[in-house]
């Protein structure tokens, strides 16, 4: 078989072909085309919130999927292969070490890869890797289909974006104008040092926005807004950060106005990233090692106080037109460490079944390129969600909608 590829909070490689059944509940087994029914996943980061979350996903969803755990450490890999079944192997490998990465790599049909944080990182070992061990040219050529920064955000949010700006242009609501990205998540998660990581990273970089089709660049955690995410999580501050699915969905969708921003809980961890941002050289925060320091100093408090803010999140999309229509789309889930691995399983089963075609793409590429069916995959990912709607008016989903007078909401 060939092979397909992704990296962010998720990564994949493979190609076959064929359809899909399902609708999602939270029990619901996906039947996979014959040709990839008992494919072999190589889960790199297989040990870590991210990737592990995503292995357990996989074999709920794919019973007969054979799941290879890859990572530095074995105790964790066998505790995750005897979790996971009989299904599923682990393999030693070291990212940075190209014959280890090169050897896990052959004979698998699909990588998925969470081996992050990926901020700051100066070059794709991993797809360079993937595309070299049984393919000398490009992706392209290799007949290799890649999705990257497919998880949950990025990932599930720029799909959720496209869905919109589809259903604005199909319904005649007018030209897509404004498109906004929020982002809550209570302390970490649950991901663990990795998201802290990734964080931290981001506020050493200028945030990138557009305005009118014009770029421009922003301070990071600043901006503030407070946004309601509706049923279940209510309103809460959020600022600019530099985001990849802002210039992407910019470039792709051809909305000219784009921004994101996050928030999180409890709520002195806000003001702690905004001091941060202030106080510390942005060449210190862009320091990987650096951050990793931090990270280590940070980590037992931040778990600490992860145990009593829990790990709820939710996603916002906002998409504003033309002629004055807003619609929104909003997915919330009480658990992210959880629906992370909901999320990106979605994406890895979109590549099996066939739907992406060859080269690398970005989640929200038009249908048939990344992925073929947009609504089949948000269902599958939104499986356990406490709050998952698309398309709808702000006032149909806020907590507390102002009344304008004679019943009716804005």
């Amino acid at each position: 078989m060939a092979g397909a590829w992704c990296c962010g909070l998720a990564g994949a490689f493979m190609s076959s072909a064929g359809v899909r059944e399902t609708e999602t509940e939270s029990k619901t087994r996906i039947i996979l085309p014959e040709k990839t029914r008992n494919a072999k996943v190589l889960i790199l980061g297989g040990t870590g919130r991210v990737g592990g979350s995503t292995a357990l996903a996989l074999s709920n969803l794919c019973p007969h999927l054979r799941i290879i755990v890859a990572g530095r450490n074995r105790e964790k890999g066998a505790a995750m292969v005897a979790t996971l079944g009989e299904n599923s192997e682990f393999a030693p490998v070291d990212i940075d070490n190209v014959n280890s990465l090169q050897d896990a790599l052959t004979d698998v049909d699909l990588v998925f890869h969470a081996a992050g944080p990926f901020q700051q990182a100066k070059k794709c070992t991993v797809l360079e890797a993937a595309i070299n061990t049984k393919f000398k040219n490009k992706a392209l050529a290799a007949q290799i289909p890649a999705i990257t920064t497919g998880g949950i955000y990025p990932g599930v949010s720029n799909v959720m974006a496209a869905e919109l700006v589809r259903a604005a242009r199909s319904e005649s609501k007018g030209e897509p104008e404004r498109l906004r990205f929020y982002y809550y998540t209570a302390g970490t998660g649950g991901a663990g040092p990795t998201i802290l990581a990734t964080s931290f990273l981001l506020l050493g970089e200028e945030v990138v926005a557009y305005n009118k089709g014009e770029k421009i660049k922003l301070k990071p955690y600043s901006g503030m807004l407070n946004i309601d995410f509706g049923k279940g999580v209510g309103k809460r501050d959020v600022y600019l950060l530099n985001l990849p699915e802002v210039r992407t969905t910019h470039e792709i969708l051809g909305v000219p106005t784009v921004s994101a921003r996050f928030g999180t809980a409890p709520f002195f961890w806000n003001w702690g990233m905004e001091a941060m941002t202030n106080l510390l050289p942005a060449e210190f925060l862009r320091d990987r090692n650096k951050v990793q320091q931090l990270v280590q100093l940070f980590d037992p408090v931040v778990r600490a106080i992860d145990g009593i803010a829990g790990e709820r999140f939710s996603m916002r999309v906002d998409l504003e037109c033309s002629n004055g229509r807003n619609t929104v789309g909003i997915f919330s889930h009480r658990r992210l460490s959880v629906s992370v691995g909901t999320a990106t399983a979605a994406f890895v089963l979109a590549v099996l079944e066939g739907s992406t075609q060859p080269g690398v793409w970005f989640p929200e590429e038009p249908e048939g390129i990344a992925v073929e069916a947009r609504a089949v995959l948000l269902n599958r990912a939104a499986q356990g969600t406490i709050n998952f709607v698309m398309n709808k008016p702000a006032w149909m989903v806020e907590t507390d909608p102002k009344e304008l007078g004679l019943g009716i909401y804005g």
